[in-house]
């Protein structure tokens, strides 16, 4: 926790805390940026931030983690020599400038337990705990969905990953025993229980980092607005894959050249899988919901080809253990983590058999999370 390097370092009085989870995304993905469908859930890790407005415009902020500070001006936000995790919460300040509120400075230490470059979005939990701290400081009151969207414009502008919504969304809106559904194209929510006696939900890490700026992510939502811009010539109404059901894309695909055409396909029917899996869970058909898993899995594979070796080994070891009911990849790929829908009876089982087979392949020591959907982002009071 942050606090108590907090009051050491500026004294005791009265201070806040923002804290933000990370998220994992049960199913859709690479959906938001195209306008589609996702169902992520909130998770029991977090970043916190303890702060205190100060009375000039200098944020001065400490990561534990990192044991580095940063000092910036927020009168002239320059990325110069920032540490890399100093950019987050520096574009969040860009964005709120830049849309028109004025911003007090702070000083503050910085502490998460969201693993990183693991594709649970702890950039994105960062931003939204920035965003509320810097809120609380300006005593500015914006709607969650609002901050989403500033989030999510500092990781584009600012950062440099042209990431969609869904994780910006989930850290700020998700709720308890939840999963979210998220509609990338109007913005709207919904939450669903997540029955917690038929599923837990277990995810792995390959320990293979990836970079989003430095990977193919770019790369893959070019090729799915390339896709896009073909099909529009049959369907102008089209603005994104939102409405693109299967039919219309099958009388069309025809059109749309190698690799195009398998990155649209996957875009489209993982839409379709994250429509059933809502229906899934309204059931408590967690036996479809792990089926549309696999289903996701082999897409992102086959036809979206986000996948690597070390994650192809974990979801294959997976789907061989008593008790599972699906696995897949999450988050943008290229490594990362994988997540898997397990019998809460058979997640010892599950984690002892798919970790031994891991090791066994690739000499590496899976990372090992047992995740309970959790509360979105919130500020609080704190004193020493």
């Amino acid at each position: 926790m942050p606090e108590r390097e907090f009051f050491k370092r500026y004294g005791s009085g009265e201070a806040f805390r923002s804290r933000a989870p990370g998220r994992v995304n049960l199913i859709g993905e690479h959906t938001d940026y195209n306008g589609g469908f996702v169902l992520p859930a909130a998770v029991d890790r977090d970043i916190r931030i303890a702060f205190r407005p100060s009375e000039d415009r200098t944020v001065e902020l400490h990561s534990l983690d990192f044991n580095e500070t940063a000092r910036f001006e927020l009168s002239k936000l320059e990325r110069g020599a920032m540490p890399a995790w100093a950019r987050y919460p520096m574009g969040v300040a860009a964005v709120l400038q830049a849309e028109g509120f004025a911003l007090r400075g702070l000083r503050g230490v910085v502490k998460g337990d969201v693993p990183l470059g693991a594709g649970l979005s702890s950039s994105a939990a960062f931003e939204a705990a920035s965003a509320l701290a810097f809120c609380r400081a300006g005593e500015i009151e914006l709607p969650r969905e609002r901050l989403a969207r500033i989030c999510q414009r500092a990781e584009n502008e600012f950062v440099g990953a042209n990431c969609g919504i869904m994780d910006q969304y989930a850290s700020l809106l998700g709720r308890r025993a939840c999963a979210l559904l998220i509609d990338c194209e109007t913005l709207s929510h919904r939450t669903y229980p997540f029955n917690e006696t038929l599923a837990r939900i277990v995810v792995l890490d390959t320990r293979v980092k990836r970079t989003l700026v430095g990977s193919a992510y770019n790369q893959r939502r070019s090729e799915c607005e390339q896709a896009l811009a073909i099909l529009r010539r049959h369907a102008p109404e089209l603005k994104s894959y939102h409405d693109l059901g299967v039919a219309m894309f099958k009388a069309f695909a025809h059109d749309l050249p190698e690799p195009l055409v398998r990155r649209a396909r996957h875009v489209v029917t993982e839409n379709g899988r994250v429509k059933e899996a809502v229906k899934a869970l309204q059931s408590w058909n967690m036996v479809t919901f792990g089926a549309l898993m696999d289903a996701s899995h082999d897409s992102l594979k086959n036809d979206f080809e986000v996948s690597c070796r070390e994650l192809d080994i974990l979801v294959n070891l997976a789907r061989e253990v008593r008790g599972v009911y699906g696995s897949r990849m999450t988050g943008a790929g290229f490594g990362g983590c994988t997540v898997t829908l397990v019998e809460p009876k058979h997640v010892e089982e599950f984690i002892r058999t798919v970790s031994s087979g891991y090791r066994a392949q690739t000499g590496l020591e899976a990372g090992v999370h047992v995740f309970t959907p959790s509360e979105g982002a919130s500020v609080e009071s704190i004193r020493p």
